[in-house]
C-alpha cells in the first residue's frame, strides 16, 4: 500500500498525464484514498512508539506515571482511526448529484411541500459553498412543484468529498404534518414528497448509445397545463431498454433540453446498474441507511411541534423553521455517522 502510494505520487507529477483529466482524476481520488491509510497507519506507528517510551520513563521515573493513560488513549484512539479509513469507501463519494423532488400523497399540499424542500436544498448548498443548477421543473398552480430536477455541484479535487458523500442518504419519502393552506377548518393533514438522489456521471463513465433513444419534442408548459412556449422546445427521452423517461422544458432550445435531459438520464442509469450490483453482492449484509427502501418514509417534519424527526437513525431537532432554511448540517451528519457505524460493523463481521 505504501509503494502503490508512492507509485501514484509519482505517476500524479508527470505533466503528460493531466492529458487525460478523467484518468488523472481517477488516480488522484486513488492516491487520496491510500493517503490516508498511509497517514492514519504512521499515527498508529507513532502512538504505539509514544506509549512505549512513556512506560519505559515511567520505569525510570515515576513521575512520568500519570502520563501513561493518555498515552493509552492516543492509542485506541489511533488505531480506531485506522480501523474506519480501512472500512471500503463509496467511489462515488467525490462525485456531484442530481436531486429530484417530486410531490406524491397531499396533491396541492405535497406540491407546496415539495417547493420547501427544494428551497431547503438550495439554502443549504449555499451555505456549504456548493453551485446549483435547476435542470428540469413542473410548477403546480398555488406555487409549488409537482416535480423539480435539481445538479448540485460541489468543490473539485480528488481529496474533497462530493455532494453524494452528503446527501445520499436524502433518498426516500419525506412526510410533512402541517395545516395546508387550502384546509379552511384548521385541521392537520399528513402529505409525502418523494426524493431521489443520483451520483451525476461522465458520458465516459455511463455510455449510452443513441439507437437505444427514443426522443420525442413537445411544447413547453405551465401551471394548469397552458403552453409557455409557441416552438417544440421541450425534450422526452425514452431509453428503449430500460424504459426509462426523462423530460426536460426549463430550457429555451430544444438542443440544451436534451443535453439536460441526458444528463438526468445518464445518473439515473449509473444508479440502476449500481443498486442491482450491490444487490447481487451483498444481499444479506447492507446496511439499513445506504440500502433504504425508495418507499421508505425516512423523514417526518411536524409543524405543530415545530419538530424534524429521522426515523433511520432516530435524529430530532425542535427547530423546524431552521433546518427548512437549509441547517441540515447535524440532520445529514446523523445519516453520515449510521452509514459509518453500519460499514465498520460489516467489515468487523467479515473479518
Amino acid at each position: 500500500m505504501v509503494a502503490e502510494h508512492a507509485d501514484l505520487e509519482r505517476a500524479l507529477a508527470d505533466p503528460d498525464l493531466h492529458a487525460d483529466q478523467d484518468r488523472a482524476r481517477a488516480l488522484g481520488r486513488r492516491y487520496a484514498e491510500l493517503g490516508r491509510v498511509v497517514a492514519a497507519s504512521s499515527a498508529l506507528a507513532s502512538a504505539a512508539d509514544d506509549l512505549e517510551a512513556g512506560r519505559e520513563m515511567a520505569l525510570e521515573d515515576p513521575a512520568f506515571a500519570d502520563e501513561v493513560p493518555a498515552l493509552e488513549v492516543a492509542l485506541e484512539d489511533a488505531t480506531e482511526h485506522l480501523r474506519e479509513v480501512l472500512v471500503p469507501a463509496d467511489p462515488d463519494d467525490g462525485s456531484d448529484v442530481i436531486l429530484e423532488v417530486k410531490a406524491g400523497e397531499g396533491g396541492e399540499e405535497s406540491a407546496l411541500f415539495a417547493g420547501d424542500l427544494l428551497r431547503m436544498y438550495l439554502r443549504h448548498a449555499e451555505r456549504v459553498g456548493w453551485r446549483t443548477q435547476l435542470l428540469s421543473a413542473t410548477a403546480s398552480d398555488l406555487g409549488g412543484y409537482k416535480d423539480v430536477v435539481l445538479s448540485v455541484k460541489g468543490a473539485r479535487g480528488p481529496d474533497a468529498d462530493g455532494p453524494w458523500a452528503r446527501l445520499k442518504h436524502e433518498g426516500g419519502v419525506h412526510r410533512v404534518q402541517r395545516v395546508p393552506v387550502t384546509e379552511s377548518a384548521g385541521r392537520v393533514h399528513t402529505s409525502a414528497v418523494g426524493v431521489l438522489v443520483t451520483p451525476e456521471v461522465d458520458e465516459v463513465e455511463v455510455s449510452i448509445d443513441a439507437s437505444e433513444l427514443r426522443v420525442d419534442v413537445f411544447r413547453s408548459s405551465g401551471p394548469g397545463g397552458q403552453s409557455v412556449n409557441t416552438t417544440d422546445s421541450a425534450v422526452r427521452i425514452t431509453h428503449l431498454p430500460t424504459g426509462t423517461v426523462v423530460s426536460c422544458q426549463n430550457e429555451k432550445s430544444q438542443l440544451q433540453n436534451r443535453e439536460q435531459a441526458l444528463r438526468i438520464l445518464r445518473s439515473r442509469l449509473h444508479a440502476a446498474a449500481k443498486a442491482e450490483a450491490d444487490a447481487s453482492a451483498a444481499a444479506a449484509r447492507r446496511s439499513q441507511v445506504r440500502t433504504v427502501d425508495r418507499s421508505e418514509r425516512i423523514r417526518t417534519y411536524n409543524y405543530p411541534e415545530n419538530r424534524v424527526a429521522d426515523h433511520r437513525t432516530g435524529y430530532k431537532s425542535h427547530s423546524l423553521e431552521t433546518v427548512l432554511d437549509g441547517d441540515m448540517g447535524a440532520l445529514i451528519q446523523s445519516s453520515v455517522d449510521a452509514d459509518r457505524a453500519a460499514r465498520l460493523a460489516e467489515a468487523a463481521g467479515g473479518s
